[in-house]
């Protein structure tokens, strides 16, 4: 099954609905979003587009194709309206005889790594900066970058996995780096 992977949307209707459209043109299964779905933080500028009860709706759709873990901007009012769980810190996927520790990086990141054996990946959003470099002993941070606010120059993006391939894409679906495990 192929996965999608995306972080950081901060409220945006706009750019939620091109990460939707990009869903459905990869032909993914399911979509796994690393967090920060409805407000923008105090630290980042409204993004363009900014419309939470928009992307409130837009996700509420897709319910039965998300899987989602809580970013340090979501909050339990964010739960109250959302019709899937966004709450759970982090999950734990198994891509083959890899374990996957899904999270959104507030907590756990390249400076303070969750228990990984070697060969484990961990998978964060939170810098809004795609990531593919090696950390702690064996491990691979991965990031996808954000939807809507990226930062350093970064696209606005997402992830696919399928087969053992990771492509970070742009929300147009233009493919800019890709990594085979």
């Amino acid at each position: 099954m192929k996965l999608m992977i995306a972080s950081d949307i901060h409220g945006s209707a706009l750019y939620c609905g091109r990460l939707l459209e990009a869903f459905d043109r990869e032909g993914a299964g399911r979509l796994l979003l690393l967090g920060d779905l409805l407000y923008h933080g105090p630290r980042n500028d409204l993004p363009q587009g900014y419309a939470p009860k928009e992307v409130i709706a837009q996700l509420n759709s897709r319910r039965a194709q998300l899987l989602c873990v809580r970013g340090n901007c979501d909050t339990e009012v964010d739960q109250m309206v959302l019709d899937f769980p966004i709450l759970a810190d982090y999950c734990l996927l198994y891509l083959g005889e890899r374990a996957v520790y899904a999270t959104h990086g507030h907590r756990f990141h390249k400076g303070q790594l969750p228990p990984l054996r070697p060969g484990d990946l961990l998978l964060q959003g939170h810098t809004h900066v795609p990531d593919w470099s090696p950390c702690g002993t064996d491990n691979l941070c991965l990031n996808p970058g954000s939807v809507s606010i990226p930062k350093e120059g970064s696209a606005r993006g997402y992830m696919t996995w399928e087969d053992g391939l990771f492509q970070w894409k742009t929300l147009e679906g233009e493919v800019y780096h890709s990594l085979s495990l």
